[in-house]
């Protein structure tokens, strides 16, 4: 794992925020160590954070331009300087035990400190059983649920000197209506694992006050796995921007670790908490009545 310097071609710049700065930035001065985060959902919770004066440690594979795909660390943690936060940019893979190692002992030796940890990284595959490739489903088991419960396991010692730590994992509700695993068992099972992750780990660090809880979209979001799909391009159309979901995770992070944990939440659940009551600023332009909810819903 190395941290990456060098100059990319800049991501795909995400759309300005629906709403307008809280008079307070609660992140100010806080460490964030996401895995993924070099676009989609995962930049805009970075750069939201940013906005705070936040320092955002990114672990992702992405050093190098996709050919397919905008972004790598690099032009992310560009965006994040750009929008008041300190950026460390570190290439590896969180599959990787040594890589997970390298990015919490990175970030303590860089900030200090670890106060957030963000898992954010997740590969999708909606084949059906007979159809799905078995070297897929390996994939999103080991980047969905061993990834999640590496980086949260290597980053506790450093979420245990924090005053208000936090483990985020951007994972459904563990939603047993059969329908969902009947329709893509094999990443049902890859989310569900890391939504179990949030389960046990609330429950085991409850007493030490680190809140664990997960976060999902209420509605589709506007992301590069939506627009790559078949009909990808029509079907962004009936989708939210990423923004919701990173003031969402703006408002989870700022709450009180001990008083917050062992939650399922969905952006729109947790903008409403917060006061939020008009949702089409983060619209693409589709009436609110025909956004596409989400799986698993």
């Amino acid at each position: 794992m190395t941290a990456s310097n060098a100059a990319q071609t800049p991501a795909e710049n995400p759309a300005p925020m629906p709403a307008a700065d809280p008079p307070a930035a609660p992140l100010r001065g806080r460490t964030l160590l996401m895995s993924g985060g070099s676009r989609g959902i995962g930049l805009a919770i970075a750069l939201r954070a940013a906005r705070d004066g936040a320092n955002i440690v990114l672990l992702a594979k992405t050093g190098e331009p996709h050919p397919k795909l905008e972004g790598t660390v690099s032009s992310a943690a560009r965006l994040i300087e750009e929008a008041g936060g300190s950026a460390l940019p570190l290439v590896g893979d969180v599959r990787r035990d040594e890589d997970v190692r390298g990015a919490v002992d990175a970030a303590l030796e860089r900030f200090g400190r670890i106060d957030a940890v963000i898992n954010n990284a997740s590969a999708i595959d909606l084949s059906r059983t007979p159809e799905v490739d078995m070297k897929r489903y390996d994939l999103m088991a080991d980047v969905n649920v061993r990834g999640t419960f590496l980086l949260s396991k290597f980053s506790l010692d450093g979420l245990r000197r924090s005053d208000n730590p936090h483990i985020l994992t951007l994972s459904p509700p563990l939603n047993l209506d059969p329908k969902w695993a009947g329709a893509h068992l094999a990443y049902t099972l890859a989310k569900y694992g890391m939504s179990l992750t949030t389960l046990g780990l609330a429950e085991e660090l409850r007493a030490e006050g680190i809140a664990v809880n997960s976060l999902w979209p209420k509605t589709l979001i506007d992301t590069a796995a939506i627009r790559n799909m078949p009909g990808g391009g029509t079907l962004v159309q009936a989708a939210r921007r990423p923004e919701i979901v990173a003031d969402a995770a703006h408002a989870v992070l700022s709450r009180s670790a001990r008083s917050c944990t062992g939650n399922f939440f969905t952006d729109e659940e947790v903008l409403r908490e917060e006061g939020v009551s008009d949702f089409r600023p983060y619209s693409l332009g589709a009436p609110e009545d025909r956004l596409v909810q989400d799986i698993f819903l």
